[in-house]
């Protein structure tokens, strides 16, 4: 980096802070970009989030031209996979290994003392590694979605592209993709505010995990602290509660998309912001890790 982007200093001698962080932050992201997407811990984030696509792309070669299915039977099925699994299971753990080990795999590397003796703004850092993890997770799963929603109507031939292009079928996949993008912003900004403040995230990973599954039996102001409540108001297809769970699910009025978007978009934020708070106090102690 030369001395006048280190210096933050332009040919006429005045300060260009802006430019400055614009150079800094695109350095961070390009670092952390080939370090996520290529770690090999990310392995398994990769086998989660596929492992859909494979199934329903055997369900496709097991039953070409809708075979013993029909277009209403697969458009639950891929209502459920993604409400349950994708976005309980697969977006939140994958969510929960990617962005807790931006800081804590740089501890446990001892190599996060680099950055921190570097002349740039702790900030601009939780924003480069956040924006790193966000744009990893939403290719990874957002792939993985279109690859189900491909599979689960392609096999059907004219009548599946007829439901896509002259039906709901698109408005259906912009829902997912803006759910699955959605979800990785909520869940990466509270995974990696929990990795600076916890040495362990896990245990903290799970009561989260505990609160957005149950979630819907607190009171309607405390749901709105859920990064569930919002998602499950842009899904297409909702899918009722049952069992138990139907019996203490306190009812709320549903959130237009208008509403819903940007209150977990000041969620996101407002975590996000907590986390360049606790980043500014934050010591390294490799001894301690």
């Amino acid at each position: 980096m030369s001395s006048t982007a280190i210096t933050g200093m332009g040919k006429s001698g005045k300060e260009i802070p802006w430019q400055l962080w614009a150079s800094q932050l695109a350095a961070v992201l390009r670092i952390e970009l080939k370090k996520t997407l290529w770690m090999r811990r990310s392995i398994w984030i990769y086998l989660l989030a596929f492992a859909p696509a494979v199934m329903f792309g055997i369900h496709a070669l097991t039953s070409p031209m809708g075979s013993h299915c029909s277009i209403e039977e697969d458009t639950r099925v891929l209502a459920y996979t993604f409400q349950i699994f994708y976005l309980r299971v697969g977006i939140f753990f994958g969510c929960l290994g990617m962005f807790t080990w931006l800081f804590r795999g740089e501890i446990m590397e001892k190599s996060l003392h680099y950055y921190f003796l570097s002349p740039m703004r702790r900030e601009l850092l939780v924003a480069g590694k956040f924006l790193a993890g966000f744009i990893t997770a939403s290719l990874v799963f957002g792939t993985s979605v279109l690859l189900c929603f491909t599979f689960a109507y392609g096999h059907f031939g004219a009548a599946g592209h007829a439901f896509v292009f002259n039906g709901p079928g698109l408005g259906h996949l912009t829902s997912y993709l803006l759910v699955t993008v959605l979800a990785c912003l909520g869940f990466g900004a509270i995974f990696l505010a929990l990795s600076l403040i916890f040495k362990n995230p896990i245990l903290p990973g799970i009561v989260v995990l505990l609160w957005e599954s149950f979630h819907s039996v607190a009171p309607s102001l405390l749901q709105k602290l859920s990064v569930s409540f919002y998602l499950k108001q842009l899904c297409p297809v909702t899918i009722p509660p049952d069992g138990l769970m139907a019996l203490f699910t306190v009812i709320t009025e549903p959130v237009s998309p208008w509403l819903a978007i940007p209150g977990l978009l000041c969620l996101s934020v407002a975590i996000l912001a907590f986390a360049c708070f606790r980043i500014r106090r934050t010591e390294i102690s490799y001894l301690a890790d």
